[in-house]
């Protein structure tokens, strides 16, 4: 008899919760206990990817020389595609110990910040260890253990502390207290190096701190990149405790995108400065490695200088010749605000004129000319440096911009040869001289095949209205790029490129075609694809090929007689897959919605092609536009 189907099941060779020494090799078996047929098992690690030490052997995951960043869940999956996967989860724990401080605690009830003889002393300590609760403290005074007595009371973790702090408490301080006390951190039974520290307890090692910023301190400034220090000193305190940095705005971050920043020595960093760092900052005494006291605190305020931030910085001015140009660098933000120096220039040379009222928003007025056309600057300066605007100043004109929802752009000519219909509309035609012409450039595999000048005979282009030319001579199928750029008296601006393409051209309907069963020989308007490799067929039951292949073609059209229509292709040799048959829909024009003035464009949708279109609402269809004369230009409005 053949072995019955069973669902996976796993047994782990460890603990769910896995706790190791770093440098340790670990090895997690996943036991697959039962599973036919027999299960496949897989390892993953949550959060990330294996860690590239890591070796699957069967369905054990081996770990070499672990590290801290090897911790995590481990996941291990068997399945065998019958019933659910099996899993097991380990969560490995790799320990560490770093950061042992102490805290020197006065007796809190008599607000104490020093050590009196007759009042209450506490010694704190804390390590920062994974994981935290399997931290042992030890106590010693002089190198000797301490117990737990009427005096000496050892809390294993203080609840008035962060979590994971032991204290030592000294009841009734006496001059036999007067001693060096150590506090020890270690996890039982590892090889993790336990961590000390000494903590001398008299009447004068004990003070504590005063702290202060430096003369002249109180507020820096800096250039916007540089460097710089923020200090504050604890001038008096044993023992001398970290001084610690935040924004005075709580709501922000240190540049480190920290919200504390610990210093030894009070002196903090600020390396490449930029404005948002500007503000005050606070320091204050940390509560550790020192007094448990209320915190000394101080502050510094930053002041970062930066050039000017003006408005615009570049900007396209386009005017007509001999009128006036009025130039405009709007200073938004300056540190320090007070401009030092403002100058314009033009192509890089100094532009001759009286000085400027740094208090005075930065302005140039001349007029425009052909011999003055080019690139404008406005430096504007500050102590900490220069900043500019820049206005390219010109009489050309604005490029064209095609217009491509031109109807039936393409009409079909004699000799396998086609035109089509460009059309364009002109970009802020009376921002410059006026318009007289056009460059148009036709090109096919980068070779021109026609480059000449269009001219407007005196009618000045109208911001929004239709521009039209006919490019005639042009091949089926082929495409093309077509450049196109104006002119005025002065100059030419600059071109612009479009790809035509050849695509059969569309048909318009007669009125009463709103449904079409291909009865008559125009098939409705639809038309045969030029682009296609071969063509559909219309025909009867009584007009069938005796050649086709056989059932190529149904016995009836859609009404069900044999003398209806119909369109159908034969897919039979010597036809091969890939092979395309197109049928173009005529344009239905469904509503009036227009296109910009000139263009005639109404919105339109087409019958699918290849097939009859089902009824169209009876809209009339305007009758198609008029074909331009070959090779000239035609303007239109309405």
């Amino acid at each position: 008899a053949e072995p019955i189907q069973a669902s996976p099941a796993l047994r782990l060779s460890v603990n769910e919760t896995l706790v190791v020494d770093p440098g340790r090799d670990v090895t997690m078996n996943c036991e697959v206990t039962s599973g036919f047929p027999r299960p496949t098992v897989t390892w993953s690690r949550y959060p990330g990817a294996l860690p590239l030490s890591a070796q699957v052997r069967g369905s054990a995951l081996v770990l070499r020389a672990v590290t801290p960043t090897d911790g995590g869940f481990y996941n291990c999956t068997a399945v065998n595609n019958v019933g659910n996967p099996a899993r097991r989860n380990v969560n490995m724990v790799v320990r560490t110990m770093s950061n042992l401080t102490f805290q020197i605690t006065p007796d809190s009830n008599k607000d104490s910040e020093s050590i009196q003889m007759g009042r209450d002393l506490k010694l704190s300590c804390h390590v920062d260890a994974t994981p935290q609760d399997k931290v042992n403290y030890t106590w010693y005074k002089n190198g000797a253990p301490v117990f737990n007595t009427e005096t000496l009371i050892l809390l294993r973790s203080d609840p008035d502390m962060a979590q994971g702090t032991s204290s030592l408490e000294i009841v009734d301080m006496k001059f036999r207290d007067l001693a060096t006390y150590s506090c020890v951190a270690n996890f039982p039974g590892s090889r993790v190096p336990e961590l000390r520290v000494d903590v001398n307890i008299s009447q004068s090692s004990v003070i504590p701190p005063v702290l202060t910023v430096p003369p002249g301190g109180q507020v820096v400034s800096a250039r916007e990149g540089g460097s710089v220090d923020l200090v504050c000193l604890v001038a008096d305190g044993k023992p001398r405790p970290p001084i610690l940095w935040s924004r005075a705005d709580k709501d922000q971050l240190m540049p480190s995108g920290q919200a504390v920043v610990e210093t030894r020595d009070g002196r903090l960093r600020l390396t490449n400065v930029s404005r948002d760092m500007m503000g005050p900052y606070r320091c204050q005494t940390a509560p550790y490695n020192g007094l448990n006291i209320k915190r000394r605190e101080a502050q510094v305020q930053l002041n970062v200088q930066y050039p000017p931030m003006l408005d615009p910085v570049f900007q396209d001015v386009r005017s007509r010749n001999y009128q006036f140009v009025t130039l405009r660098c709007g200073v938004l933000r300056s540190s320090p605000p007070r401009l030092t120096n403002v100058r314009w220039y033009r192509n890089g040379d100094p532009v001759r004129m009286p000085p400027l009222d740094p208090k005075d928003v930065p302005e140039l007025k001349f007029k425009l000319e052909p011999s003055n056309n080019g690139s404008y600057e406005c430096r504007v300066s500050n102590a900490a440096g220069t900043s500019a605007c820049t206005f390219n100043v010109s009489a050309r004109p604005y490029n064209a911009e095609f217009y491509f929802d031109t109807p039936n752009p393409i009409r079909i000519l004699k000799a396998n040869n086609y035109s089509f219909n460009l059309q364009w509309t002109q970009r802020d035609p009376e921002a410059t001289d006026r318009i007289i012409g056009y460059w148009i450039n036709v090109r096919k595999s980068n070779q021109n095949l026609l480059s000449k000048q269009i001219d407007l005979k005196g009618v000045e282009p109208v911001k929004g209205t239709l521009l039209s030319y006919a490019i005639a001579d042009l091949r089926i199928p082929l495409s093309y790029e077509v450049r196109l750029a104006p002119i005025t008296t002065y100059s030419t601006g600059d071109y612009v490129s479009r790809i035509i393409q050849y695509s059969e051209p569309y048909t318009y309907p007669r009125s009463s075609d709103h449904v079409c069963g291909f009865e008559d020989e125009r098939i409705c308007g639809f038309s045969q694809d030029r682009t296609d490799m071969f063509d559909w067929t219309r025909q009867n039951h009584m007009t069938q090929n005796p050649k086709r292949s056989a059932n190529t073609g149904p016995e009836t059209d859609r009404s069900g007689t044999k003398d209806g229509y119909y369109m159908y292709i034969e897919a039979s040799r010597p036809r091969a897959p890939g092979d395309k048959a197109r049928l173009l829909s005529p344009l239905f024009n469904v509503t009036t919605v227009k296109g910009p003035m000139g263009s005639g464009r109404l919105a339109s949708v087409s019958a699918p092609p290849g097939r009859s279109p089902t009824t169209v609402p009876p809209i009339p269809a305007p009758p198609p536009p008029p074909t331009p004369p070959l090779g000239s230009l035609r303007y239109r409005t309405t």
